[in-house]
């Protein structure tokens, strides 16, 4: 009898109920990897190097995850199995040509993998083999939370948490060694890729990611996390440091995480071990604990919300008149906006593809309902091909909560794009690492240059609108322009009872913004801005 095991994300060997089961009882075991054109070949067109789908340091972060468990396989006697395709095709392939009788894979609730699965289970059901799917990327399964709750998704965190209760512990077995390869015929197999083999030696990437991929990193840099107990005890959500880029003031498990070389389940298992242990600790939303339910929460919600991913027809999404200015959108993400603070994190972003949450927070803010009033789903976009840890769940749920669209509608409360930063690191140091340009701009204006007299800009070699640019809108204007939009996007959405049309939509962005009743409207929703 011979087992397939199919890895996509999931890609560990501990707490891997797929692999355990794939494992046993079988003669032959087949661990298959499928390289997976739409998401790996390269495209020149991208606004940046990668494919159509991620970005470089998140390909770079899978080829290093993927050789990891390679070399975690050969250790127990096997080795991964790399090829190329469109993923059902060659699962389909191999499974006909190697005689399986059982396939096991983690269940994934992607749209993009329940369409593959789909195609591969109706396949394995007409061919009289085995299908094993077992949830465990999360904490708790998003379809028996729905179903607690009625059909539907739980719309807040607090009654999320409050359905769930407690989530399954990890397997307790290790796995000493797995069965033997069998023939894999005239199957065309490959190592784990470089960057270079799948056809990115002619692209120039200035820095990569600093954070490497792999099963081995993970269970290292959880170990590293959690032995300051008093730490783990006292973490407390969103507090923390967005500018501490040396030493980051968070775990940084996020990717590992998102590609499945860590196990929530025994992440969560390893906190709850040092709860016990100490006197006092944070509780949920706020702890580490509360952040593996957030992601558990996000991951409900998407999985039970069609068209999670886009406004339009999108039941729990505020529709609002975004406008369509590509040029904001574009200095926003190659950091030409003119904030500092703003372009620093997204050059961040772009080098290392991962920034601090509050991080996230200030420029989403800035793009949406703070500054710019660009598309949240824009922003998603970019977000989502350059970030390490971008997850289809959790980055879209932060874009519409960071927008006002869903869960939070608090859209008086803006991130000031200067303040906001300065609380944190007066001296810029931040901004200087990622903004060399403004190494030597005095404190004094390092977060506002464009106030800089031109005799301070020359000393420090910097002249803005000529070596950095000026601020694409006023700040203060700009953010008062869209407080009083989203006022009435809210009040439109309340009056029709979020039945809003395109139409609709259009007659509020021919309005006059000068409008004297308009103005009243938004003078009474303005509040401060988060200092």
């Amino acid at each position: 009898m011979a087992s397939l095991m199919w890895f996509r994300k999931g890609l560990r060997i501990h707490d891997n109920p797929a692999l355990e089961y794939a494992s046993k009882p079988t003669n032959f075991l087949y661990p298959v990897f499928v390289i997976d054109p739409n998401y790996m070949e390269p495209d020149p067109n991208a606004f940046s190097p990668g494919s159509n789908r991620s970005g470089l340091n998140r390909i770079q972060f899978l080829l290093e995850s993927l050789a990891d468990l390679d070399l975690n396989l050969k250790r127990l006697g096997s080795r991964l199995l790399v090829l190329k395709g469109e993923p059902s095709q060659v699962i389909i392939r191999c499974l006909n040509q190697w005689g399986i009788k059982k396939i096991c894979f983690e269940y994934d609730t992607e749209p993009y993998y329940q369409a593959l699965d789909i195609k591969v289970k109706d396949y394995a059901s007409t061919a009289g083999i085995e299908v094993f799917s077992p949830v465990s990327h999360t904490l708790f399964n998003p379809a028996d939370i729905i179903q607690k709750n009625g059909g539907k998704p739980p719309m807040t965190y607090q009654s999320f948490v409050k359905l769930a209760g407690q989530p399954p512990s990890p397997l307790s077995l290790t796995l000493s060694s797995l069965p033997p390869l069998g023939d894999v015929g005239g199957c065309e197999i490959s190592d784990v890729p470089t960057i270079k083999q799948l056809g990115y030696g002619d692209i120039q990437q200035d820095e990569f990611s600093p954070f490497r991929g792999g099963e081995s990193e993970a269970l290292k840099r959880l170990k590293e996390s959690i032995k300051n107990k008093e730490w783990v005890a006292a973490f407390e959500k969103p507090k923390g440091d967005p500018s501490a880029f040396l030493k980051p003031e968070t775990t940084i498990l996020s990717p590992y995480l998102k590609f499945g070389c860590l196990s929530s389940r025994y992440f969560y298992q390893c906190l709850q071990d040092i709860y016990i242990n100490v006197k006092r600790h944070t509780l949920p939303p706020v702890s580490l604990v509360g952040q593996l339910l957030w992601r558990d929460f996000f991951y409900t919600v998407a999985f039970g919300t069609p068209n999670f991913d886009r406004m339009t027809g999108n039941r729990i999404c505020k529709q609002i008149p975004w406008n369509d200015n590509d040029e904001l959108l574009v200095a926003w993400r190659d950091a030409r906006t003119g904030y500092p603070w703003i372009d620093a994190i997204m050059v961040q972003l772009r080098k290392w593809g991962w920034m601090h949450h509050l991080a996230r927070h200030s420029v989403a803010c800035f793009l949406t309902r703070g500054d710019l009033f660009v598309h949240w789903e824009k922003g998603r976009d970019v977000f989502e091909r350059l970030l390490i840890d971008s997850d289809w769940a959790t980055n879209n749920g932060n874009w519409l909560w960071l927008s006002c669209s869903s869960f939070f509608y608090q859209y008086n409360r803006i991130y000031s794009p200067i303040s906001f930063g300065k609380k944190y690191d007066p001296n810029g140091d931040y901004i200087r690492h990622f903004l060399p340009i403004l190494k030597d701009m005095p404190k004094e204006y390092i977060y506002e240059p464009w106030t800089a007299p031109l005799s301070v800009q020359t000393k420090a070699k910097c002249i803005i609108g000529r070596d950095y640019p000026n601020p694409v809108v006023p700040h203060d204007s700009a953010s008062k322009e869209c407080r009083r939009k989203m006022a009435e996007a809210y009040a439109l959405n309340h009056k029709l009872n979020s039945t809003v049309s395109e139409e609709d939509l259009k007659r509020i962005k021919q309005k006059d913004p000068e409008d004297p009743k308009q103005e009243v409207k938004a003078k009474r929703m303005r509040s401060k801005l988060i200092h």
